[in-house]
């Protein structure tokens, strides 16, 4: 015959979920999220962008410098003076040597300004410097 109360005493462990390895899942692909996404910093304007049939698209471009049609220039959403562009853009490479810097200068900005900023930013240490433009159909 079944004893129960001797059945019922031998099955008092109760079972734990371990919930350490799933913290330390959710820790680890919240570290791989953020090491792996890429900050984009923006220029703090738009601007009418000039038009170039040979222009091509730029994966890698984390620095963006705009300069507006009346000649002020921003960087990371802030008014710069062109005295400052180097210092900024020294800091900048120093937090990535690997990024490149895409100017993004309205197209009825002054010539004279999108080539000292350019200047600068070679002068800063830049090694990858371009000129933002919309890609255009060429009609012949």
């Amino acid at each position: 015959m079944i004893n129960i109360r001797q059945s019922l005493r031998a099955n008092t462990e109760t079972t734990d979920i371990n919930m350490t390895p799933l913290i330390d899942m959710v820790f680890i692909l919240l570290i791989f999220f953020m090491v792996t996404t890429s900050f984009v910093k923006e220029t703090g304007i738009d601007v009418q962008r000039p038009a170039a049939s040979t222009a091509t698209l730029k994966e890698k471009g984390n620095i963006f410098i705009g300069i507006s049609s009346d000649g002020y220039i921003f960087l990371e959403r802030k008014q710069i003076d062109i005295r400052s562009v180097r210092a900024h853009i020294e800091r900048c490479i120093a937090d990535d040597p690997e990024s490149g810097i895409i100017i993004v200068a309205d197209k009825i900005s002054h010539t004279g300004i999108v080539i000292q900023v350019m200047d600068q930013c070679r002068l800063a240490g830049a090694k990858n410097v371009s000129i933002a433009a919309s890609k255009s159909e060429n009609k012949k």
